[in-house]
C-alpha cells in the first residue's frame, strides 16, 4: 500500500512531541488545548506519564455536550478510550495496518513507553498513493 521501497517507520512519518491531557484534567481544558493547537485529538496521560487513552473534539461534543455533563468537572479520563498505540520503530506499513484494523484516525507514536508524536490519516496520506489512499479513507470510514 505504501510508496514502494518507502522503508519508513512511524517516527519519519509522525508529527512528533504529541502533548497529552491530564487524565484528571477537564474537558474544558482539553478542548482549550485542541483550539489553541489546532488539533482535533489529544492523548491523555497519567501522574505517571503513561499513555491512558485518546480524546477527540467528537468525544467532548457527543459524550459531554450533548449528553449534558458539565465541561469543567468532567475529566478526560472519563471518556478515555481507544488505548491502541504503536512503536516509534514501527514500519509505515504496520501503522497503516492497525490504523485500518481498528478503524481510527489518529494514532499515538510511543518510545521507551512515553508518547513521542502521533500518526494522523493525513500524514499517512503523504506517503500513499491516490488509489492506496482512497482504498484506505474507504476501510478507515466503513463503520463509521
Amino acid at each position: 500500500m505504501i510508496n514502494e521501497g518507502s522503508g519508513k517507520r512511524a517516527e519519519d512519518v509522525m508529527h512528533q512531541g504529541a502533548q497529552c491531557i491530564g487524565e484528571s484534567d477537564s474537558l474544558l481544558m482539553a478542548a482549550r488545548m485542541m483550539r489553541d493547537m489546532g488539533v482535533g485529538a489529544l492523548p491523555i496521560c497519567g501522574d505517571d506519564d503513561r499513555l491512558k487513552g485518546i480524546i477527540t473534539d467528537r468525544d467532548i461534543v457527543v459524550m459531554c455536550c450533548a449528553e449534558g455533563m458539565d465541561m469543567e468537572r468532567t475529566t478526560a479520563g472519563e471518556l478515555a478510550h481507544g488505548l491502541v498505540w504503536i512503536d516509534a520503530g514501527t514500519s509505515v506499513e504496520e501503522a497503516l495496518s492497525t490504523m485500518e484494523q481498528h478503524q481510527i484516525k489518529r494514532l499515538p507514536v510511543l518510545d521507551d513507553d512515553r508518547i513521542v508524536g502521533m500518526i494522523s490519516e493525513a500524514d499517512l496520506a503523504k506517503e500513499l498513493s491516490d488509489n492506496k489512499l482512497a482504498e484506505f479513507v474507504h476501510r478507515i470510514y466503513a463503520g463509521a
